[in-house]
């Protein structure tokens, strides 16, 4: 087996500064591997700026390439947020998490106002499907002392749901939602 320490290393090379062409190249890879919105694409571009440089004439132009994507369809952000709301929803959150999700991908207030009634219309089953994966309430294995409510009051709280919704959930009969004691 080979010491590193004694083995000499490769000095990593320096990347060439971006163009039009490679900028381009760099935003096409990264739309086509994630699923991605306006801002993160723009945000990921800024970021490969500062690494490697400009080489182009005047300033990159990081917006007009940010839009040109979303014209021909690379860049969605209306089917990413409706894509994220939809997985989230399934995972059992609730609209202040989904709406805290869907702001730090850079979705703004509009299109998440657009799907405010699919995310309200899921708000009860979507908190039934987080207390069953998280055996809170009627999902327990053993009835909670005030501490454990408490607790479960506030992991219900930080996965988005509101606290009318969470009490009324606690109160929830085992045998009303299929759970055997």
């Amino acid at each position: 087996m080979a010491q590193s320490w004694r083995m000499p290393h490769e000095v990593a090379k320096a990347l060439p500064p971006y163009d039009a062409a490679t900028l381009e190249r760099a935003a096409l890879d990264y739309a086509a591997r994630y699923a991605t919105t306006r801002a993160k694409l723009t945000a990921y571009l800024r970021r490969k700026l500062r690494e490697r440089g400009w080489d182009g004439d005047g300033p990159a132009p990081v917006e007009a390439l940010v839009a040109r994507f979303a014209e021909r369809g690379y860049v969605d952000d209306r089917a990413f947020a409706s894509a994220r709301a939809e997985a989230l929803l399934r995972r059992g959150y609730g609209a202040r998490r989904i709406g805290s999700a869907l702001r730090a991908a850079g979705i703004d207030a509009e299109t998440t106002e657009g799907l405010r009634e699919r995310i309200d219309g899921d708000a009860e089953a979507a908190a039934l499907r987080y207390a069953r994966r998280k055996r809170i309430g009627p999902f327990a294995a053993r009835p909670a002392d005030p501490a454990e409510k408490r607790r479960w009051i506030a992991a219900m709280a930080r996965a988005g749901h509101p606290i009318e919704l969470v009490l009324r959930l606690l109160q929830v009969d085992p045998d009303e939602v299929g759970v055997e004691p």
